[in-house]
């Protein structure tokens, strides 16, 4: 199969996703799916084989326009920006002239870690860039174009012309995940204290040179002979933002431009040294791999996986396991994902926060098509049991709430109030699941082993019933 038929295969198959889990929609064009969610234009890298099979640009860079989207169109990358910083951070610890474990206060010289009265934080680029340093604010607004623009210690002390707050410690560093790209402001303010440079410069030398990411930069506003190149924001129903887009001086965290194909390159990168499969340009493979684990102490995991050094990594078997980042600024989304042991991966950029839910429906069309590993929901696995009589009788709750257990020829029906009887199957001697909706039931023994009460799950809602003898 010819690598155009590839694509076309894959912009016919996107995959909507539906209220209820483990169901997909019916499969709908990228033109369509673009149209319905008020997105311009979409650019797509795709990495097959350790290498960047194709690269694809698709729509418009703005509405009402007829300047398409090209492979070498600049987006903004958002919070893609902090995995491309943290390699910029890791080179420099590979080469000695930094220690995640120090602290940063001993770095910084323009601006200091503040205190809590009398207790001073003591927090780790590790603890930057695996976002567990406890320090505060989320993520950034940025600034319209005419705006004046704030300087990155008036950023980190929420000082005007400023549009967020203060960034401080308000929880203690080092013991759980807490997404911060206040913690990323600090980071970048270091980087410019120990080198004596501006930051876009150093991101150049340090990251984008040696990548050959030729058509990426961190500098905001993004240069005027950059601009033509670029698309236009659209945060939602295809309206274009006043002055095309917003600067965003917190570059570390969200002021990277950049393209579809240059981010491949990092990942194609990382992967072929990750697998001996050619010579560092900037990373070596102990360096990638230390990347690459959970930081925590306690390992503490997300929903699938954990965040570690400037990306998040989806557990599993090694072929399944990849590292990933997603990306949201005003009018623009992005996702990237790398698949470490075999060579795969892709990179989304998309100009409107509307698409936002097209970056999952595409990287889905792209892994069906190129068969990565465990790409569709998995299918819960109905057992058989003997005998479900012993889950029957009324189940009351304290409140009275009544659930009425019949069995079923190997299954179990609930019947709460005057809402129809509902079948439920079973994965386990006590848990079972219901296909018509997203509710499962989990049953509970008392010592002698007989059923005493059951637990509705439901939409992150636990409602109990004691069974009535």
């Amino acid at each position: 199969m010819s690598v155009e038929q590839r694509i076309e295969r894959v912009i016919q198959n996107l995959l909507p996703l539906t209220a209820f889990e483990g169901k997909l929609g019916t499969p709908k064009p990228l033109s369509e799916r673009l149209e319905q969610c008020h997105t311009p234009g979409a650019s797509i890298a795709v990495i097959n084989n350790f290498e960047i099979e194709w690269a694809r640009g698709f729509g418009v860079i703005e509405t009402e326009t007829t300047f398409k989207v090209k492979p070498t169109t600049l987006f903004q990358a958002a919070s893609i920006s902090k995995p491309i910083f943290a390699l910029a951070v890791m080179r420099l610890v590979q080469e000695g002239r930094l220690d995640l474990d120090e602290d940063v206060n001993n770095y910084l010289t323009s601006w200091r870690v503040p205190k809590n009265g009398d207790w001073q934080p003591r927090i780790t680029l590790r603890q930057l860039l695996s976002h567990s340093a406890g320090l505060t604010v989320h993520g950034f607004l940025g600034y319209q174009i005419s705006e004046p623009l704030p300087s990155v210690v008036q950023i980190l002390n929420g000082e005007p012309p400023a549009n967020s707050p203060k960034i401080e410690v308000n929880i203690l560093p080092g013991l759980q995940y807490r997404y911060s790209g206040g913690g990323t402001i600090v980071a970048q303010q270091l980087l410019v204290d120990v080198l004596g440079k501006p930051f876009p410069e150093i991101m150049h030398e340090l990251v984008l040179q040696p990548l050959e990411m030729n058509n990426s930069t961190y500098e905001q506003p993004l240069p005027s002979d950059w601009a033509a190149s670029s698309a236009t924001a659209h945060p939602w129903k295809g309206i274009p933002l006043l002055g095309r887009h917003h600067v965003y001086p917190e570059m570390a965290a969200a002021g990277l431009w950049t393209t579809a194909t240059d981010l491949a390159l990092a990942g194609v990168e990382l992967l072929k040294v990750l697998n001996g499969k050619k010579q560092p340009a900037l990373l070596v493979k102990e360096t990638i791999e230390s990347m690459l684990f959970p930081q925590l102490p306690d390992r503490e995991e997300l929903e699938t996986g954990f965040y570690c050094l400037g990306f998040a990594a989806r557990t599993g078997e090694d072929e399944s396991f990849y590292f990933e980042h997603g990306g949201w600024n005003e009018g623009f989304v992005a996702l990237l994902r790398f698949y470490k042991n075999i060579g795969k991966g892709a990179v989304i950029m998309l100009n409107s926060n509307e698409g936002d839910p097209l970056l999952k429906e595409i990287m889905q069309a792209i892994a069906l098509e190129y068969q990565w590993p465990e790409v569709l929901p998995k299918e819960k696995k109905i057992i058989e049991l003997a005998d479900t009589t012993a889950y029957t009788g009324m189940y009351i709750t304290e409140t009275g709430l009544q659930f009425d257990v019949t069995s079923n020829n190997g299954r179990i029906t609930i019947q709460l109030a005057q809402q129809s009887p509902l079948s439920f199957f079973p994965l386990s001697e006590l848990e079972f699941f219901a296909v018509a909706i997203n509710t499962t039931v989990k049953f509970e023994k008392d010592a002698t082993g007989n059923i005493q009460a059951l637990i509705v799950n439901q939409s992150g809602k636990q409602i109990r019933a004691e069974r009535q003898i």
